[in-house]
């Protein structure tokens, strides 16, 4: 009898445990799914269409045909153009800064 109580027992608190845990689970699982109004599912998010975009020059907004063009003007920019647009000082600290990093990887205690 005493076993017959501690295993209906035992069986009692596993039930109520696996319960709980069940109905836990569910809460978590719906409180998931309740998206708020103003959230979109990602793909919704990959389908929409951009009307405005940043400038990648300065950062101000475009529209979508500012932002076109602005792409063709710096796809006209070829490399021999694009080199005079960083100064010479510019260009030969960052010269520097690139032969120090090499120097530095070599001989690591230089400051």
């Amino acid at each position: 009898m005493q076993k017959s109580v501690i295993l209906t027992s035992f069986l009692l608190l596993n039930l109520s445990v696996n319960l709980i845990f069940s109905l836990s689970a569910g809460a978590q699982t719906q409180s998931a799914l309740n998206l708020p109004a103003d959230d979109q599912a990602e793909e919704i998010l990959r389908a929409e269409i951009y009307t405005e975009a940043r400038s990648p020059v300065d950062g101000r907004f475009l529209s979508a045909k500012e932002y076109v063009e602005l792409q063709e003007d710096l796809g006209k920019l070829d490399g021999a153009t694009a080199a005079f647009l960083v100064s010479p000082k510019l260009r030969e600290l960052i010269e520097l800064l690139k032969l120090r990093r090499t120097i530095r990887q070599i001989i690591p205690f230089l400051p």
